[in-house]
Order: structure tokens, then sequence, then C-alpha cells
């Protein structure tokens, strides 16, 4: 399917101030970040939340646990996304039974990747709490799942498509809107 470019919506800067807002809401809303770990979803969840977790150390000067989670065999739509699909390390290397987890993503759309997401934390163990971040929330769940911290909201039509590109993974920063066809 042909995607057309039909409006940049953030550059490198709304980017960095998305995540500088979002970090700052988790720690408000998170008094005591003794139990915080961020968790980001490969792909792009993944550099979101590393960002995120960077930058609420620099702010309490303390390292937050932060982990990886690859939510391929989890997913409701496997046999429609391929034949053979691709499996990437989930990287989850401490205990998060108790812990408040702040789950990382890109982008909400249907709600789907977010329930595959928790039920695979939750074989990982019982944490206290899990709360969503994403970069951006263009609406039209099909799941009741809302996002915590929003980057921005962005009302879209189903034609359109939200196309996030990040530096650690595309080489640039941007997030632009596309339309099919």
């Amino acid at each position: 399917m042909v995607f057309k470019e039909k409006a940049r919506i953030l550059d490198r800067e709304g980017i960095k101030r998305a995540v500088t807002r979002i970090s700052h809401e988790i720690l408000e809303r998170n008094k005591d970040p003794e139990d915080l770990v961020i968790i980001g979803i490969r792909n792009r969840g993944e550099h979101l939340g590393h960002r995120v977790a960077d930058f609420i150390e620099k702010i309490i000067g303390k390292k937050v646990p932060f982990g990886i989670l690859d939510i391929t065999l989890y997913r409701d739509d496997l046999t429609e996304v391929a034949e053979q699909p691709i499996l990437k390390e989930t990287r989850i290397d401490f205990d998060i039974t108790g812990k408040k987890i702040v789950l990382v993503d890109d982008v909400l759309f249907t709600g789907r990747t977010i329930r595959c997401a928790m039920d695979q934390l939750i074989d990982f163990g019982r944490p206290a709490a899990i709360q969503l971040a994403v970069l951006v929330d263009r609406g039209h769940r099909e799941l009741p799942i809302r996002a915590d911290y929003v980057g921005k909201n962005v009302p879209t039509s189903l034609n359109e498509v939200i196309e996030v590109k990040l530096e650690e993974y595309d080489g640039v920063d941007e997030v632009v809107i596309c339309e099919k066809g």
C-alpha cells in the first residue's frame, strides 16, 4: 500500500518537548520513584521509553530500571502479520512484581498492541500498576484502553496513518500524518 505524506505534526524539538512533558507527568503522578520501572514496546516505543528513563534519571539522580518488550508472539493478528514473524529480544532483567510499570509506545490506535503488552507483562510477574505513555494518541479504540500520558492527541480518519520516525531507528526525529492511496 502506498502512503502519501500529508502533514508533519512533530519535529525533533516537538518530540523532545513531548518526552520532557511525559517524564515530568510520570514523576508528578509517582511521587516515590523507588518502585517505578519503564518498559518500552519494540521498536519505537523502546527508544521513546529509553529517552523517558534517561530524562527521569537526570531529574532524580538515580537510574530507573528499563526493559524492552517484544509482543510479536502475543499478537491476536499474528497470522495476518507474516508467515514467519521476526522475533526480537524481550529484555526485562528485573522483577516487576509490586512495581509501578510505565509502558511506553509510539502510537495508540486500536488498543490491541497495549492489550498484548499487558498480557505479556503478567507472564513476568504481578505489578502494582501498569500506566501507559504514548507519543501520539490517534483515537479509533477497539478496546477500553487509554493512555495516562500523551505527547500529542491527533484525531485521524481511518484513511490516515501516523508515521513516527526516531533518530535511533530511522535516522530522523519526526511524526507525520500520511494518507492511504
